[in-house]
């Protein structure tokens, strides 16, 4: 059986009779009568009593008027829902990002959310590393990695450059320098994240190159506190700058170049290659590209594959 065999059905119920079905079909009671009849071959039991004037049914007739209402309206919730879908009035999207990424997201996702409120957004925290493989398997639809996943079957964008930035509290004395060198870090204590990363290994060549210490004596687990503690005066740190932005505004940190230490960093969009992206992913896309029009500076949307 399918579903305009059942339209036909619940239309001869409904009219109780075979020539006002027809009728309301726009078909002849011919081809009307000849779908009821290989319906009820199909399932082997009459539906309409013949002998009735009235077009009654049978009681497996009653049952499948029953089971074809729920089919039939469960087809108009689909077709409704993929309408939803289409118009952006019901969706979701998942972005797998890690502390530093996600901080990308937030102004992307406000704009994304002024104009598809109702699209549920889930910003799943992951580890860099394994945010290709998330997407890889579906568990997100895009990942936000500070680095070049080598992945061909991922397509990837680059939305935000980001430069390392040495921060200190007002109160410490190379808070007023407009430049200071590595050799001159050699006694500061450091706050660290307690997460290695590519970056880390990248400073820390840095002053062995230089031949100069470097102090780790503090490792933190978040962005949030390192750049606290640092603030209450108990270290210095390098840190994304795209985290410590609000927290020079507010006089709460200072920033000071740091010669030879010089480490920008490719924020990248990525998602999977061979899948079409939902509604709201694609929509999610043209947000992101309008973002980096509008905003410009350190935002971007560059294809790389």
């Amino acid at each position: 059986m399918d579903l305009s065999q059942l339209e036909v059905f619940l239309t001869v119920a409904r009219e109780r009779t075979f020539s006002r079905a027809a009728e309301k079909l726009f078909r002849t009671q011919s081809a009307v009568s000849q779908t009821v009849r290989k319906l009820e071959l199909e399932i082997g039991e009459p539906l309409f009593d013949r002998s009735s004037r009235d077009g009654v049914l049978t009681d497996a007739g009653q049952t499948l008027q029953e089971y074809a209402e729920k089919l039939l309206n469960l087809r108009k919730d689909a077709q409704e829902a993929l309408v939803e879908l289409r118009e952006l009035q019901k969706g979701k999207l998942v972005i797998a990002a890690n502390e530093f990424t996600a901080l990308y997201l937030l102004p992307v996702l406000a704009e994304f959310r002024r104009l598809h409120p109702m699209i549920r957004i889930t910003v799943q925290r992951a580890l860099g590393s394994h945010i290709p493989d998330d997407v890889l398997k579906h568990n997100a639809e895009f990942g936000v990695l500070s680095y070049d996943p080598q992945e061909p079957q991922l397509r990837s964008a680059v939305v935000y450059l980001d430069e390392l930035a040495f921060v200190v509290p007002p109160a410490h004395a190379l808070a007023s320098a407009k430049e200071v060198s590595i050799r001159q870090l050699g006694t500061e204590s450091f706050v660290a994240h307690i997460v290695a990363s590519p970056y880390r290994d990248k400073v820390i060549e840095s002053f062995r190159r230089h031949k100069t210490p470097l102090h780790m004596d503090v490792e933190l687990p978040t962005l949030q506190a390192i750049k606290r503690f640092v603030a209450m005066g108990q270290g210095v740190a390098l840190v994304p700058e795209i985290s410590v932005e609000n927290e020079i505004i507010r006089g709460e940190l200072v920033a000071v170049p740091v010669r030879d230490l010089h480490f920008e960093r490719k924020l990248r969009l990525v998602y999977r290659q061979e899948s079409t992206l939902s509604h709201a992913g694609r929509a999610f896309l043209k947000v992101a590209e309008q973002v980096a029009r509008d905003r410009g500076g350190r935002y971007r949307f560059q294809r790389e594959k």
